[in-house]
């Protein structure tokens, strides 16, 4: 993502409050992280509410099994491979604040588009476009008279018209952050995966799908001995990823992703990228 740093486009009184001050999105100085297992240092589904119940089968939380660690392994080039594929992202920024973010994610380039909402307890305070990638976000006004999804919003909003900044410590950065680098143009070694204490938690029906609930591995020195990852993921029986949540120091509601499979028509702008 470029790192010149545009005119700010012109905000309201109740834009440039919520998206400068405590309560929005532009708060937040977090060092990049590495894929999966270094995460774990350290999403609500798309369009609407996601029916589930539990389908726990009684055996409790216990290590990975072979065939586990074999689709948890291949959960991230199954997320490559479907990509550009549809996310939401709901991030608790403390204070009764949140943010949502819905949009695409592509792999293959590691950029993300979409819409993000900040809500707090008496109601909305911002809303607009975002774009991101491994190294920062980018926000942007969305423009008037311009129907239709975030990323074909986002293809008429100039390079000037987008405020860049490096991620922080926030939730909603880390959350960005993390989806963009959850896949993967390999799959991850499973024997590693089961070594550094991924286990699996229960089961979940989703939408009349059957998903394992699997504690992520921990990183070292990611959490102490016996405790479990931040992260916790849902994959199906064919390795298919549909939730990750990642617990926030300080926060009870974890940050949360949802994905919803592949978005084909979708094409990621190039403006906020361009460098010249």
């Amino acid at each position: 993502m470029a790192r010149t740093t545009p005119a700010a486009p012109k905000r309201s009184a109740r834009t440039a409050q919520a998206a400068d001050g405590p309560a929005g999105p532009r708060r937040r100085v977090r060092p990049r992280t590495a894929i999966l297992a270094a995460l774990a240092v350290a999403a609500a589904a798309l369009g609407g509410l996601v029916a589930y119940r539990s389908v726990d089968d009684g055996s409790g939380e216990r290590p990975v099994s072979v065939d586990e660690a074999s689709r948890l392994a291949l959960s991230r080039l199954n997320l490559y491979q479907a990509s550009p594929v549809k996310v939401a992202l709901t991030a608790a920024e403390g204070g009764d604040v949140s943010v949502r973010v819905e949009g695409v994610v592509d792999y293959r380039n590691r950029r993300g588009v979409g819409r993000y909402w900040t809500t707090g307890a008496s109601g909305p305070l911002d809303h607009g476009l975002v774009v991101w990638d491994a190294g920062g976000l980018g926000l942007a006004p969305e423009p008037a008279g311009v129907d239709g999804p975030a990323w074909k919003q986002a293809e008429r909003v100039p390079r000037q018209g987008w405020s860049p900044r490096t991620y922080t410590a926030d939730p909603l950065d880390a959350g960005l952050q993390l989806v963009v680098q959850l896949g993967a143009d390999r799959p991850d070694n499973p024997l590693l995966l089961a070594q550094s204490g991924a286990r699996r938690l229960g089961g979940e029906r989703i939408d009349g799908r059957d998903y394992d609930r699997f504690a992520g591995p921990r990183a070292q020195g990611a959490a102490p001995d016996g405790e479990r990852s931040p992260l916790t993921y849902w994959v199906d029986g064919e390795g298919g990823l549909r939730r990750v949540t990642m617990r926030m120091p300080g926060l009870g509601t974890p940050t949360a992703v949802e994905f919803a499979g592949q978005d084909s028509g979708a094409v990621l702008p190039e403006a906020p990228w361009l460098t010249g």
